[in-house]
């Protein structure tokens, strides 16, 4: 039996490496996303002040901080029992629709644009940002530029950009000033223009050279799990809708999210698998999968009824009408990140026309006590839930993550094993071929940092010994 070893997986966040075992005839048996890196913050977590979490857990990414940040916020509310000043929940959203703005145009342009923009199959040299700074100069130009001003956008309102400490337990810790109100209106329109142009672009000029490919690769379908507030979009806040398959759904509130997802263990992997316990027995067959769901944007895009801005919500009509409700195809969410990026354009500009931005009254006092929070914020790779548990001196005594790749996993090793199903045949296969393969994980815009947590107590390790000639040799394993 032969195996193929892509390794690493390129233009993602973290460490992965696809292993695709072939069969005696050359086709692929069976693969495997196998994550190579491990974040123990779950365990970081115990014994310390509940309070402290939210300066702790955005060291878990320095691409994703305000995510963690913020649901790491939230669950200390619900901790303390303490309901946030109406002005820190919109300035913790202003917040985050920078943050958005900064890691869409990321993962589109600079991760995942050199497959579209230089194309799928060309050399690996070219097939990366150089290679789209020299093509389409300047687009990149733009692109770099907005990238810096939703940074800047969240070091405005937060101090910092990367890692930040702002958000608090009760509230957010500074009042914003007009000054800095005026400041950022400039930023989001520039934001907003740009986020129009560029899924204008990407219709016209990128989407549909490869729409046969975006229809066919890596293709599986699943249910769907996104956070909406009275039916709508919402990153921020709401409830989670659990979408199966045929497009039917429940909601239920962030804190019963056990009541409805499991977490399943494979030995082989860091990455636990969630799964919609109402479906049955988790299995990733990829002719009778049950209870796979898939987060992040194309999972939004599929359970919400309606985007509450017009821009935004004109690009969804589009894509619905094209595509239908829930769309399955894997590599679609490009195409729905770009109508969330005008999206939080949109609803940076409508936040910072509220009057109430500038209300001084932005937090509440907490006191120390034991209690149990959920918080949970739609992070730009999926949902993410935090999980707190403290006793009475307010120290945690329990703490459970689950992010957005975390959620996806299941889904993106289902994804890689139809991709390299349905284009290795008779052991046949070249670098283009491979690196569709890896497309088919880019999609999810994975970020294996996040993802990785000490299982039960015990970290399960494998080491492949290679000779000189880079041949395998042996493997260790506890």
């Amino acid at each position: 039996m032969k195996q193929i070893v892509i390794q690493p997986v390129t233009r993602i966040e973290g460490h992965a490496k696809i292993t695709i075992q072939l069969d005696e005839q050359g086709n692929v048996a069976d693969t495997r996303v196998n994550v190579v890196e491990l974040r123990g913050f779950e365990r970081f977590a115990i014994g310390r002040p509940v309070e402290e979490l939210p300066r702790i857990v955005p060291r878990i990414c320095g691409v994703c901080p305000w995510a963690h940040h913020l649901a790491s916020s939230k669950a200390c509310d619900a901790v303390f029992g303490v309901d946030v000043p109406s002005v820190a929940k919109k300035l913790r959203e202003l917040a985050y629709m920078g943050h958005f703005i900064h890691s869409h145009v990321l993962h589109f342009f600079i991760l995942s644009g050199a497959d579209f923009v230089i194309g799928p199959d060309a050399d690996y040299s070219v097939r990366n940002v150089i290679g789209i700074v020299q093509k389409v100069p300047e687009i990149a130009k733009q692109v770099v530029k907005v990238r810096y001003l939703g940074q800047m956008m969240t070091q405005t309102l937060g101090g910092k950009a990367i890692h930040p400490d702002v958000s608090v337990p009760g509230g957010w810790s500074k009042p914003v000033t007009k000054e800095e109100v005026e400041s950022l209106k400039g930023m989001a329109k520039e934001c907003l223009d740009f986020a129009t142009f560029a899924i204008d672009f990407a219709k016209k000029e990128i989407f549909p050279k490869y729409l046969d490919v975006v229809k066919s690769l890596a293709t599986i379908e699943t249910g769907f799990l996104g956070t909406v507030k009275n039916g709508e979009l919402n990153l921020y806040d709401g409830d989670l809708r659990m979408m199966t398959p045929d497009g039917k759904y429940e909601e239920f509130p962030a804190e019963k999210y056990l009541d409805y997802i499991g977490e399943h263990v494979e030995p082989w992997s860091y990455l636990k698998f969630p799964y919609y316990k109402k479906m049955g027995q988790f299995s990733m067959d990829l002719n009778h999968p049950v209870g796979i769901y898939r987060t992040n944007a194309l999972a939004r895009i599929n359970v919400c009824d309606r985007i509450p801005t017009p821009l935004a919500q004109k690009e969804l009509e589009e894509f619905r009408g094209t595509f239908g409700r829930p769309a399955q195809p894997t590599l679609l969410y490009q195409w729905a990140r770009l109508i969330e990026l005008v999206y939080c354009a949109e609803r940076a500009v409508e936040l910072l026309n509220d009057p109430e931005l500038t209300d001084p009254d932005t937090r509440q006092a907490v006191t120390p006590c034991a209690g149990h929070g959920v918080g949970v914020v739609e992070a730009p790779r999926g949902t993410l839930i935090h999980d707190y548990e403290t006793d009475e001196k307010g120290l945690v005594t329990n703490c459970n993550i689950i992010v957005g790749t975390t959620h996806n996993n299941a889904a993106i090793n289902m994804s890689v094993k139809r991709a390299a199903t349905d284009l290795i045949k008779n052991g046949v296969y070249d670098q283009g071929l491979l690196n569709k393969v890896e497309m088919s994980i880019r999609a999810y815009d994975p970020c294996f940092s996040c993802a990785t947590h000490e299982l039960d107590g015990r970290i399960a390790v494998k080491i492949d010994i290679l000779n000189a000639a880079g041949e395998m040799i042996d493997t260790l394993a506890n």
